[in-house]
């Protein structure tokens, strides 16, 4: 017989080459494949991390706040964005939307004291207060809301006086 077809690996020192390079060979080839695609450009790392954040963020936030502290008013914007805004905006439930003279026209034109009034006591599908709790939003408050919506649509209602704080007890 010839030996044309022998075997490649003759001693123990050629079997020991052969399993080691057929161990690490991959080893090195799968590390360089991952280097290699890890090493592509990077396009705004911190996008993938604010969407990621946004995904996970919580519903709902807790807002503390000192009750002892003085309160502080907000504009009658302010109010509108917090309140009014959802129903207004969108003109749900029949409700005027912001801005829209023609819807205004003949509320505007009851007087602000009409309006004001609707809106502490409800109308239509609008609840009391436009849903709005008293010990978060004050009547003041409320009538800077009517004031900022109506004059968004043509109204020229002046700015509510401000209340006048009461003194402390002693």
């Amino acid at each position: 017989m010839s030996e044309e077809h022998g075997s490649l690996i003759k001693n123990t020192k050629q079997l020991s080459i052969a399993v080691i390079a057929s161990f690490f060979i991959p080893l090195i080839i799968i590390f360089l494949l991952i280097v290699y695609v890890n090493s592509g450009k990077k396009t705004d790392t911190n996008g993938s991390e604010r969407s990621t954040l946004a995904i996970i963020k919580p519903v709902g936030q807790l807002n503390f706040k000192d009750a002892s502290a003085p309160r502080e008013m907000q504009t009658g914007e302010a109010v509108y964005k917090a309140v009014c805004a959802s129903c207004h905006n969108s003109g749900a439930a029949g409700a005027p939307k912001f801005a829209a003279a023609s819807t205004w026209g003949g509320r505007i034109g009851t007087g602000y004291d009409a309006l004001y009034a609707s809106v502490i006591k409800g109308k239509g599908a609008m609840p009391a207060r436009g849903g709005a709790n008293p010990s978060d939003i004050s009547d003041y408050e409320i009538a800077r809301a009517v004031v900022y919506l109506a004059n968004s649509a043509g109204g020229k209602f002046p700015e509510p006086k401000a209340p006048i704080e009461k003194p402390a007890a002693k």
